[in-house]
């Protein structure tokens, strides 16, 4: 007889409200997969904030389990690649938008999405980075593999206290970037240095930059969480064959930009997706995070909540006032 295990179900009802609450679900409502995974700690993400408060357009089946990452222990496993015991995490692959996600006690999921937990990193760890983390990794790389290294000059970030812009921080820094913290809430200003930012400037210089197509050259590179404003005057001061690495819609999912600083200062934008990305990057990212993000900046910067203090997250994520990375302990 199957048992049961404690969950944050959605539900929306006709009025199309999303309302959240703790109840214990039959283990047999499970999605279908190869492996079943005792979960021992989730996140919050903006797109979490998006499904737990309204579904974010996201949600096909209702009721719903949320939370777009998890890591925990392989329980059970129909797959030759992983066996009961071993660690991993899932981020994407649609997780908690159209399947079951980690806000629970135990999840089914296809082997194929299972990513084994680097050596070194903790399931708590590997929470605390989540895709936020992850996301800000694969950023990295792309300005990397486009030939940015830390002696071109200052790197931009924007959203810098949120959990992408914190965790980019710290690893820029670890590369030895000089890293610039864009922010909306000034009062952050020694967090973010903690982290390790170089230097910090209020998000109203990127958005009362005025109207030129181009401005005066000063960014290596950026790593964008925001989109709007922000990244149209962002691009408009990346230096000569620069790059930005775009992740985030934090202000919209349109920007007004020209097509000046790419004809012109021939500069490079790079799209990255967290979601659907293939396993060898997606590895190749988690591997990184095992080497070039300083734990002791993780630490700094995370908190810790319980199942039970997600919704109220969700409602604070989306107005901004979430700082750093939230690990979600699914048993508490």
């Amino acid at each position: 007889m199957a048992g049961t295990i404690r969950a944050l179900m959605l539900e929306q009802g006709a009025d199309k409200k999303v309302t959240s609450a703790i109840q214990e679900v039959a283990e047999d409502r499970l999605p279908a997969g190869e492996v079943t995974v005792k979960v021992d700690y989730s996140t919050v993400n903006y797109k979490d904030g998006m499904i737990v408060t309204t579904g974010g357009r996201l949600v096909r089946v209702w009721p719903h389990v949320g939370g777009i990452d998890l890591a925990g222990t392989v329980e059970k496993s129909d797959s030759p690649n992983f066996k009961p015991g071993d660690k991993v995490l899932v981020n994407g692959y649609r997780l908690g938008e159209l399947f079951w996600g980690g806000y629970a006690t135990k999840a089914r999921l296809k082997a194929e999405h299972l990513v084994r937990v680097p050596k070194g990193i903790s399931t708590r760890q590997a929470m605390a980075i989540g895709t936020a983390g992850y996301t800000s990794m694969l950023c990295v790389l792309a300005l990397e593999k486009h030939g940015i290294r830390p002696a071109d000059g200052e790197i931009l970030v924007t959203g810098a206290a949120g959990g992408v812009g914190s965790v980019a921080i710290a690893i820029l820094k670890k590369l030895g970037y000089q890293a610039v913290a864009a922010t909306g809430r000034p009062e952050e200003a020694d967090y973010l240095k903690g982290l390790g930012a170089a230097s910090i400037i209020e998000r109203k210089e990127l958005t009362e930059a005025g109207e030129a197509p181009l401005l005066s050259e000063r960014y290596a590179g950026v790593v964008d969480t925001v989109s709007g404003v922000m990244l149209a005057k962002a691009l408009a001061q990346v230096k000569y064959r620069g790059a930005a690495a775009v992740c985030g819609l934090a202000a919209g999912v349109t920007f007004p930009g020209n097509i000046m600083p790419f004809i012109l200062r021939g500069i490079s934008m790079y799209g990255i997706d967290s979601v659907m990305l293939p396993m060898q990057p997606r590895q190749e990212a988690w591997d990184r995070l095992a080497t070039d993000l300083p734990f002791d900046k993780l630490d700094a910067m995370t908190v810790e909540a319980g199942l039970g203090d997600v919704p109220q997250l969700a409602v604070d994520i989306l107005k901004g006032k979430v700082r750093g990375r939230v690990v979600v302990d699914v048993n508490r």
